[in-house]
């Protein structure tokens, strides 16, 4: 059984003229629809995670193009589409289930943000057991800051994305994915 490809979050507000646009989204966005392209062509299976939050709620607003899906990833008919609420892809959410009802054991991981989203959905999906590979170059990160330090994006996406194979993820571009 090929992985299943899950999509985290690659949503408008991610984008320049979005609420809350991160570093080179849109390089991220063409190296998911390239890895979704190859997973179609294999008849393998596709998740998309859609974040909603609340009204009010900053940036993925239930309702707002913010929160849309980019086009270069949206679903077509027949893929699974899950909203979720939190970091986490898996909480409040039935993404556990239905991996399990599908057999899955390996997770292909594209999305945003790599710092918050992705890291949080592929610590639990190691934690569940399943064989995880994140493909780098399509995912993306914004710039932080804390105690007066500044971290660029691509720093803050290197850091996220090391930590991320040192705690058991497969760590690839999206060539060799």
């Amino acid at each position: 059984m090929q992985p299943v490809l899950v999509i985290i979050d690659i949503q408008r507000d991610y984008f320049p003229g979005g609420r809350h646009p991160l570093v080179n989204p849109d390089a991220a966005a063409e190296a998911a629809a390239r890895v979704l392209t190859r997973q179609r062509d294999l008849g393998a299976l596709v998740i998309h995670v859609r974040h909603e939050s609340p009204a009010g709620g900053g940036f993925l607003e239930v309702d707002t193009d913010g929160a849309e899906i980019d086009p270069r990833v949206a679903p077509e008919p027949g893929e699974t589409v899950i909203v979720k609420h939190a970091p986490n892809s898996f909480v409040g959410t039935d993404l556990h289930e239905r991996l399990r009802e599908l057999g899955a054991r390996e997770l292909l991981v594209v999305g945003m943000m790599t710092s918050m989203c992705v890291d949080a959905t592929v610590r639990a999906a190691i934690d569940l057991g399943y064989a995880v590979t994140v493909v780098g170059d399509a995912c993306a990160a914004p710039d932080l800051a804390y105690g007066g330090v500044e971290v660029s994006g691509e720093a803050v996406h290197a850091a996220f994305l090391a930590a991320l194979g040192g705690a058991g993820a497969r760590v690839v571009s999206e060539a060799a994915a």
